[in-house]
């Protein structure tokens, strides 16, 4: 087995026995991305050189005799909305060309702290806003499990790079699904933690109510060490919550005897996809044979989720870019005789068309004479749905649904009908209106043999017993040990993957790239490469 195939755990305790060096284990990375990252385009910036100047650094360190950290020499990718000092951050978007932060993100800090290698940041929709990374300002990502299907988003980059060995794991945001949705997609592993378990300091907000960073890996084991190293207590973020540090790694045992878990009702009507419907309830029979108590519970507010949603996260998305101004950072319009032509200017050139409609959006339901007819009952609704939840978890320990209600669609199927796009997200807007977590795991296949997602909810700060659910059904399973199988991509970018492909399996891809390099955005930022 390759090294880049190997899951975090297996890495750390083979570079701690000294079987491997870091170096190695990063350049092995690096090689697989500049072999197949052609087709798939997950990656916007490579940081090549700093990674392996931080790979050096790390096995010199240990050559000292100094311990192993916890993720000691783990090559992850990072979404392209969390600032790494001295790499390029540009949410995929034109309008943040050429910004390199000064700083690093809380996050980036705890895990290159616990000894992660960074290798790059990760493709998305332009300010994390679509479901599909169709939305990038740069280029679209391509699922490595068909190279002619999307891989969800807005982290899809992040998704699609860990599903193809393009990093053993990574960052992704979710606002209104963007770790789920995607890792359900390409057949990882995805968590949304509870509201302010994660800091959010250095994280480009979309939606400050909603928004939280959350890790993508390739197995649940993987997903506990990375959730423990970049959860806790962070006094730059207003929204941190103080809580005593928990070792997620001790409560995963292959064991739901007696856990109490939900099905609702109304995630389990019209629009589902046969294939999902029927790798669902697979899944959840599964569950029971183990031992776990399933039980009927109604969370009758969430048909008005999804039109709450995109009332709620317009409207604070109008507010936090109102600061794309071209006057501090970013790109700034040329030619311009004046402030308001330049401000006026910028942000028409800047911003995409997605990114424009949701201000327009938000900005109308902000505005004086609408914002009680909308913004305020949408408020109220979020109550609602959060109440729902608080019921049902008193019936039951966790909620189990299928994560979409369909599998990755073609690249753009949905480009033209918005509505159709938003509808992606219907199951799993409502974790984070309510505030919860939840985790998404691989669960089998559907339409097109494309993975299927299963979506586990909990109660608020109880990712402990997520995890334990998710680990028990991934050792009765193995769909996480699925890889996709690229095979030889034309320059017309059209390409097959085989949906049933063992972990074990030989790749073989051709590194034809499936667009031209002028679609990259130019010239290589400072601390990485432009990946074309």
């Amino acid at each position: 087995m390759e090294l880049y195939e190997l899951a975090a755990y297996e890495l750390r305790e083979k570079i701690e026995r000294r079987e491997v060096g870091i170096e190695e284990t990063v350049r092995a990375v690096l090689g697989k991305i500049a072999e197949v990252d052609g087709a798939v385009r997950a990656y916007v910036t490579v940081a090549r050189e700093q990674a392996l100047a931080k790979a050096r650094a790390a096995d010199e360190r240990l050559a000292r005799g100094e311990p192993a950290r916890l993720l000691e020499g783990v090559p992850i990718a990072i979404k392209d909305n969390m600032c790494t000092r001295g790499v390029e951050t540009t949410c995929a978007s034109k309008i943040l060309k050429g910004f390199v932060p000064p700083y690093d993100a809380t996050v980036v800090e705890r895990l290159e702290g616990a000894g992660a290698i960074i290798v790059g940041k990760t493709n998305m929709d332009e300010f994390a806003m679509g479901s599909s990374t169709e939305n990038s300002g740069f280029f679209p990502t391509r699922n490595p499990w068909d190279l002619g299907h999307v891989p969800g988003g807005s982290s899809g980059g992040s998704t699609a790079a860990v599903a193809a060995d393009e990093a053993v794991a990574a960052l992704g945001s979710d606002t209104g699904g963007s770790v789920r949705q995607p890792a359900a997609l390409c057949g990882v592993v995805g968590l949304k933690p509870t509201y302010g378990l994660v800091s959010r300091y250095g994280l480009i907000a979309f939606a400050s109510s909603l928004d939280q960073i959350g890790p993508i890996t390739k197995d649940v084991r993987d997903c506990a060490m990375v959730l423990g190293v970049i959860a806790g207590h962070d006094p730059r973020d207003s929204t941190s919550v103080p809580r005593k540090p928990c070792d997620y790694l001790k409560g995963l045992v292959p064991d739901v005897r007696g856990v109490r878990i939900g099905v609702p009702k109304e995630y389990f009507g019209e629009g589902m996809a046969p294939g999902v419907m029927a790798a669902t309830g697979a899944a959840l029979k599964t569950l029971q044979d183990m031992g776990a108590i399933l039980a009927d519970v109604s969370l009758p507010h969430s048909e008005y989720a999804l039109a709450t949603y995109y009332i709620v996260a317009p409207a604070e998305a109008s507010s936090n870019l109102a600061r794309y101004d071209g006057v501090r950072y970013g790109y700034r319009a040329p030619g311009c005789p004046d402030s308001v032509t330049m401000m006026t200017k910028t942000r028409s050139e800047g911003f995409g068309s997605e990114v424009k409609r949701r201000i327009m959006l938000g900005t109308y339901t902000l505005s004086a004479g609408y914002y009680e007819a909308y913004y305020l009952k949408a408020l109220k609704v979020r109550t609602l749905i959060t109440r729902d939840f608080d019921r049902a978890f008193e019936k039951c320990d966790c909620l189990v649904s299928p994560t979409s209600p369909t599998v990755a669609f073609r690249l753009g199927e949905r480009t033209d009908d918005p509505l159709a796009m938003y509808l992606s997200d219907i199951y799993t807007v409502t974790a984070n209106l309510a505030g919860i977590p939840g985790i998404s795991i691989p669960c089998g296949f559907g339409e097109d043999g494309m993975p299927v997602g299963l979506q586990i909810l909990g109660k608020h700060y109880d990712e402990a017993t997520l995890l334990r659910v998710a680990y028990a059904f991934e050792q009765a399973t193995d769909f996480h040990r699925m890889k996709p199988a690229l095979r030889a991509t034309s320059t017309s970018g059209s390409a097959s993957a085989s949906a049933s492909a063992p972990a074990s399996a030989s790749t073989s891809t051709s590194t034809s790239p499936s667009a031209s390099a002028s679609d990259c955005c130019g010239r290589a930022p400072a601390g990485g490469e432009r990946h074309a």
